[in-house]
Parts: C-alpha cells; sequence; structure tokens
C-alpha cells in the first residue's frame, strides 16, 4: 500500500514509516516543512514527502487522490499548553481531522486517526488537547455510521522511546512530555521533578509497540472495515508516575555509572491535571487485531526506559553538556 502519514516527521510518525516500511508499504510523509532528514531519529529513509497542511481541504483532497490508505497523526499537543491557548488544537485536530475523514472518504480510503490516548479525562477534568482530539472521534464515528467511512480509533497511552524531542531546558519541544522529561534531569544530575504527589497512573508504552499497531490497525481496516471500538495501546501492568521516576532515575545512575539516583521532588500539579487521575489503557479491545499484536507482546517498562536512557545519554547528553 501506498500510505499517508500525516506529521510524518513527528516523533511517532517517524517510527510508523520506518514500520511501513519494514512490511512492504510506501510512506507518503505529509507535513507542512521539510525538517533535515539527517537529524532525525530514527530516519525516515528515502520516502516520498508532500508538503500541505491538514488545515487544507485541498491539500487533503490532492493527497487522498494519490494513496491507498492514510494514518492521521498531525495534531497540536500539550495539556497546559492548549488551555492557555486552545484556538490552535481547536482548528488543527477537529478540522484537520474533518479534512482528512472527507478526503479519504471521497476516494474510499482506510483511514486510522490517532486518538486521544488520556480518554479518562474527557469525564475528570480535561483541557483543549483532549476535547478537540475527542470531538474529531465523534466525527469518525458519524463517518463510519452515515457514509460508508473507513476510519478506525487507535488511541496510545504515553508513547516514548528513542528519538523523542524534549522541552526547555533540555531541547526545543514545547510540550513536556514524562519520560524525556525524567530522563534528562537525570542524565545532568538534576532532581526529577513530579507534578502532585505522583500517585497518579500515567502509563507509557514503547514507540516501538504503538508503530506496530498503527500498521497492523491499517492493514486491518484496509482488508475487514473500520474497527468496532477504538484499539487502546498501552501496557497490562499500570505504573504510578513516582514509580516510572524511579526507573528513569535508577537506570540514569547505572549508565552514568554512578552509586545514587538523583533526588525525586514533588511540584504542585499545573491546570490540566487532576490528583488521582488514571490514565491507562483498556488493552483488551487489541484483540481484534489479532493474538500476535497482544499487550503481552509489549516491550516492557523497564526495558523501553533503559533504551530511552542509551539513547538520551549517547546521543543527546554530548551535545547538551
Amino acid at each position: 500500500m501506498k500510505v499517508a502519514v500525516t506529521g510524518g516527521q513527528g516523533f511517532i510518525g517517524r517510527w510508523i514509516c520506518q514500520r511501513l516500511l519494514a512490511e512492504g508499504h510506501s510512506p507518503v510523509v505529509i507535513d507542512r516543512r521539510i525538517l533535515d532528514r539527517e537529524r532525525l531519529y530514527p530516519p525516515i529513509g528515502d520516502v516520498e514527502f508532500f508538503l500541505g497542511d491538514v488545515l487544507d481541504p485541498v491539500a487533503m483532497m490532492e493527497v487522498a487522490a494519490h494513496v491507498d490508505g492514510i494514518v492521521h497523526l498531525a495534531a497540536v499537543l500539550g495539556t497546559q499548553e492548549t488551555i492557555k491557548n486552545p484556538i490552535p488544537s481547536a482548528l488543527t485536530n477537529t478540522i484537520g481531522a474533518l479534512n482528512v475523514f472527507e478526503a479519504a472518504n471521497h476516494y474510499d480510503l482506510p483511514v486510522v486517526y490517532a486518538g486521544v490516548g488520556n480518554h479518562w479525562m474527557r469525564d475528570h477534568g480535561t483541557g483543549s488537547y483532549t476535547i478537540s482530539k475527542t470531538a474529531a472521534e465523534d466525527y469518525a464515528r458519524m463517518m463510519n455510521a452515515y457514509r460508508d467511512g473507513r476510519i478506525s480509533v487507535v488511541r496510545p497511552v504515553n508513547a516514548y522511546g528513542p528519538g523523542q524531542s524534549t522541552a526547555a531546558p533540555y531541547g526545543p519541544s514545547k510540550v513536556r512530555k514524562i519520560i524525556p522529561a525524567f530522563v534528562c534531569r537525570a542524565l545532568t544530575g538534576s532532581p526529577i521533578e513530579v507534578y502532585g504527589d505522583g500517585t497518579q497512573i500515567s502509563d507509557c508504552v514503547y514507540v516501538e509497540d504503538v508503530a506496530r499497531i498503527f500498521v497492523r490497525a491499517l492493514e486491518y481496516t484496509s482488508k475487514m472495515g473500520p474497527l468496532a471500538q477504538a484499539a487502546e495501546v498501552g501496557p497490562i501492568d499500570s505504573y504510578s508516575v513516582n514509580s516510572v521516576a524511579d526507573l528513569v532515575r535508577h537506570s540514569a545512575a547505572e549508565f552514568l555509572g554512578h552509586d545514587s539516583p538523583v533526588d525525586l521532588v514533588h511540584l504542585p500539579m499545573r491546570p490540566g491535571e487532576v490528583p488521582n487521575a488514571v490514565v491507562k489503557a483498556d488493552v483488551s479491545t487489541l484483540a481484534e487485531l489479532g493474538d500476535d499484536v497482544q499487550a503481552d507482546t509489549f516491550v516492557s517498562l523497564a526495558e523501553g526506559v533503559s533504551r530511552s536512557v542509551l539513547y538520551f545519554g549517547e546521543r543527546w547528553l554530548p551535545a547538551y553538556q
């Protein structure tokens, strides 16, 4: 299949392109600009690019005319970031998704849409990111129900792994993600900062497993039609944020050859964050995709953290220092 990947130069998008290539498909990266391929990890490779914005319905229609399926990832991310400035996320995450769905529907294409992984937050206090992404899921359901749509929803929890960008003061990202934030602090000898008391559940899933599920979901949708329910991608065993921080602290100390890990400090929760939150996946929803993609085949958190620490320690730390 020739597969358009909106936001294909992003963290998850690069891994999905790699997986598509490995499975014999031909990815077409859809993005607003072309980044320096030499600096991307994993490398995208020799794939086709299409310069376009999901907010441009004409561009999306043009893309859909030349591919066999679409993986829709392009989005404005962030929790408190989108609360402070909701309009970009409302436009890109909702109208942009609707443009993709309309174009795919016009050409009868299968689509896999990256739904919101913290779906629990929809009913327990939320920000514009969750609101806008959930609205797009509702449009996908409408398209499937009344217009013969072929849209499947995949909801990964916190994806992490090599190549993920990190926020200030350690990198250019505008959004603070849990694993790179913890890893960069631990590798530089700074205390790991946890918002709230750290007992909240915020499950993490290794990015290679996320990419594998997206590609499988697209193949399934192409042959069988949309999934009966959203496929939630995450681990079987849940960990508190404190437990994730402890894994990172000790893995970083081992990498650095230090006897003692860095400290852990607690800070007040930020807007959009809820005490005692439970962000986890219902992994039973993966069953429809087949026995070989169940969560018990996923990379463990300990192994994934170790790989992430190794990546940041070898590739990011020398340049930062």
